[in-house]
């Protein structure tokens, strides 16, 4: 049981892509470039959490189909978005499924590139989007025992490689697979918010050294994993994902958040 449990955690913060600004898309949409949902990850924090610019946010969720995360893992990501975020026209999610690319496993570029051939929403003058893409299989950065469960690589983009997810979960001793999509949802989700110190500027210091962009609390949700079987499934007791900590709430808080 503490095997199955510690290759999930592990997993999906494995990494995160900083993808640099496309400064070549200058495509148009509603008067506004496209340009501007292609820039580094956690460059938009201010822009997600605060509704001085943009007062609602609408996701595009695309996946493959056969690959849909559960109505309760999309209704913990809204709640836990409508906590943090101050979009006073409020936060639509649009779900639509695409045929699959054929692949077993996908590079980063492979990700981007899907985006690029199949995402619609971008941002408008009030309103803010980003694309979440659950996709039919893994990360080629995958070895071994170790797995990519889900990325956050540009500023209003992520993927979550959903078949590794349920070929992990709900089966006896594993963790069922609407809180294992939830935390691994929100956790990419808090890299694009701009946690840890990825935008969003630090309160205090709680930046893991040997692990970058999360934080250091083993109890908060951007804690890049637990050191042990015994801590990962910790993290995942009592039904409900890990939570943010006191010092990333203070981050987003003073970034514009709730």
């Amino acid at each position: 049981m503490k095997k199955s449990i510690a290759l999930v955690i592990m997993a999906f913060v494995f990494f995160v892509s900083c993808s640099k600004e496309d400064s070549t898309d200058t495509i148009a949409v509603d008067g506004n470039s496209i340009s501007n949902n292609k820039k580094a990850t956690g460059s938009s924090s201010n822009d997600l959490l605060s509704g001085d610019t943009y007062k609602s946010m609408v996701i595009e969720l695309v996946y493959v189909q056969g690959f849909e995360p559960s109505a309760t893992s999309v209704n913990n990501l809204t709640s836990f978005l409508n906590a943090r975020t101050n979009k006073p026209g409020g936060i639509t999610v649009v779900k639509r499924s695409i045929a699959s690319p054929g692949k077993a496993t996908f590079t980063n570029q492979e990700i981007v590139a899907i985006e690029d051939a199949n995402r619609t929403k971008y941002n408008t003058a009030n309103q803010i989007a980003v694309w979440a893409l659950f996709i039919d299989g893994a990360s080629a950065s995958d070895s071994g025992n170790s797995y990519v469960l889900g990325t956050a690589y540009r500023n209003t983009s992520f993927v979550i490689y959903e078949k590794t997810i349920q070929s992990l979960s709900d089966s006896p001793f594993e963790p069922s697979r609407s809180l294992f999509e939830t935390t691994i949802i929100t956790h990419e989700f808090g890299h694009i918010l701009g946690l840890t110190n990825l935008g969003a500027p630090l309160q205090s210091n709680h930046e893991d050294a040997a692990h970058e962009k999360h934080c250091d609390v083993e109890s908060c949700l951007m804690y890049w994993s637990a050191e042990s079987g015994r801590g990962v499934a910790n993290m995942v007791s009592g039904g409900s994902a890990p939570k943010l900590d006191a010092q990333c709430l203070a981050d987003l808080k003073a970034n514009g958040g709730k």
